[in-house]
């Protein structure tokens, strides 16, 4: 139970990368929707505004090829750190912009962290984690990610009230640079490493400290048995020397495309269109502003609650496939009526009409936080090998942002040329991937990283006996070195 309360812990603290990323995407709708934003920055014409969203995304997805190209070398800790470096600068000329070409700027910095930080806490959350409970500790990070959504919901509607004037904008962008610092802090510190990073980069007795303290809820044999497993495995697959990505996707195609896959789900179910102008559709009903920014704050409180209530109990229960199925059987009905109830009372005096709209909204919202948001970002990352997840995480990640900008843009136009029939492309592209899940998509739960392997036909090394005694008499050798240090230490006390 202390080993869960430590990871839990470790694992809540990791999770303010994809806070970060939650925060700042929420915030900046609110933001320049301000008119003391718009007159401070001259009117900026629809197209440099629309800059303030694509740019943000544009570097979500250079974060994301940043992550393939140097993430392996800094390791997971090392490279969250410059992360956490970029994304206080970029939040710190955010808040002081003078200018839309400076707040551009910081958008942009934002955007490369939040991405990168987005698909590298997932991979850190899998490996830290174990078998039997990595649906609650990976399913933090879409935790942290609505969480992030909901306070940049509230922080928005609360500084409607302030008084006219830049305070209005610049305290919620201002609030990010905290955490950013904050986390940087934690890494420095206390923030253990990845065992399975340590053991890819030749560092056994690093990594077996590590996995020892990550895992102290285990029985000797049973840390000796995985740490065995773990070790051998990936010694397996460094030794299948891949000099490309090409021919390593070829190796690992349905591995590779699986993650994929979930990544791009998560774009078009349009959970990011409705997140984004869910205020035009309310508005659309007739709904007045505060009232607005009310609702998607409520909106936002919907999208945390259901994803914390469900990590506790479904991923490593039910399982990542039951889950992905029914939200996205979820997500088909719940878009066809909002698109019914839109098109029925948006045009109407009906109060009740148009609360049946807007309700429409919301139980989409619960169905795809509590059995969509909790798995995607693990599901992607546990799949993957691990000697190649960092840089195929990034590949997948890559591949959402680009559906998503491409889905988010199209956003604004579509709503006013085809309006609420904009919902049946995210239903076609749901019936699409319901058979993609069920053909394709194995199930994870309480299996190990190395086990998972199996799940997808590949090659399970068997550790060996000469292993395992290998590994009980390196942590004999270091208990009876931690008993040796501890005596000396009371000797000298005395």
């Amino acid at each position: 139970m202390a080993s869960n309360r430590y990871t839990l812990g470790i694992a809540l603290f990791a999770s303010l990368g994809t806070f970060l990323y939650g925060y700042d995407t929420g915030i900046v709708t609110t933001t320049i929707a301000h008119p003391s934003w718009v007159e401070y920055m001259n009117h900026p014409d629809p197209g440099l505004v629309g800059a303030v969203g694509a740019i943000y995304i544009a570097g979500e997805a250079f974060g994301a090829v940043l992550q393939i190209l140097i993430g392996d070398k800094l390791g997971r800790i090392g490279f969250m750190q410059l992360l956490c470096v970029i994304v206080t600068i970029g939040c710190v000329i955010q808040t002081a912009a003078v200018n839309i070409g400076q707040l551009l700027a910081g958008r942009i910095l934002t955007g490369i962290a939040v991405g990168a930080l987005c698909a590298t806490v997932p991979i850190y959350l899998s490996e830290i984690s174990s078998p039997k409970s990595r649906g609650l500790i990976g399913g933090l990070s879409g935790v942290g990610l609505s969480c992030g959504i909901m306070v940049s919901n509230w922080v928005g509607f609360a500084c409607n009230y302030a008084p006219y004037g830049t305070l209005q904008w610049r305290l919620p962008l201002g609030l990010q640079i905290p955490w950013g610092i904050i986390m940087l802090i934690g890494l420095m510190t206390f923030m253990p490493n990845s065992p399975r990073y340590l053991l890819r980069k030749g560092k056994v007795e690093e990594a077996r400290n590590a996995f020892v303290k990550i895992r102290s809820d285990l029985h000797s044999h049973d840390v000796i048995q995985e740490f065995g497993l773990m070790r051998s495995q990936i010694e397996f697959e460094m030794e299948r020397h891949l000099p490309s990505l090409g021919e390593a996707f070829k190796l690992y195609r349905h591995r590779v495309l699986v993650s994929i896959a979930v990544q791009v789900l998560t774009a078009v179910t349009g959970v990011n269109v409705i997140q984004y102008y869910q205020t035009t559709l309310y508005k659309s009903l007739g709904i007045q502003s505060r009232t607005v920014l009310a609702l998607t704050a409520v909106w936002g409180t919907c999208a945390f609650l259901s994803s914390a209530i469900s990590i506790k109990f479904l991923p490593d229960i039910w399982g990542r496939r039951k889950m992905l199925l029914l939200g996205v059987a979820w997500t088909i009905v719940t878009e066809i009526y909002a698109a019914v109830m839109q098109r029925e009372f948006q045009d109407t005096n009906n109060r009740v009409g148009k609360g049946f709209a807007i309700l429409g909204i919301y139980v989409f919202t619960v169905g795809y936080y509590s059995l969509i948001n909790p798995v995607t970002w693990i599901y992607g990352a546990e799949v993957l090998p691990v000697s190649l997840r960092n840089k195929f995480m990034g590949v997948a990640a890559t591949a959402h942002y680009v559906v998503n900008v491409a889905i988010t843009e199209a956003g604004p136009s579509a709503f006013k040329k085809i309006r609420e029939n904009y919902y049946y492309v995210f239903v076609g592209c749901c019936s699409v991937y319901l058979a993609i899940i069920y053909l394709w998509f194995p199930e994870t739960k309480q299996k190990t990283l190395e086990e998972i392997a199996a799940a997808f036909g590949d090659h399970v090394v068997e550790v060996e006996e000469r292993e395992v005694l290998a590994e009980e008499a390196a942590l004999a050798t270091k208990a009876d070195e931690t008993k040796s240090s501890s005596t000396a230490h009371v000797e000298v006390k005395a």
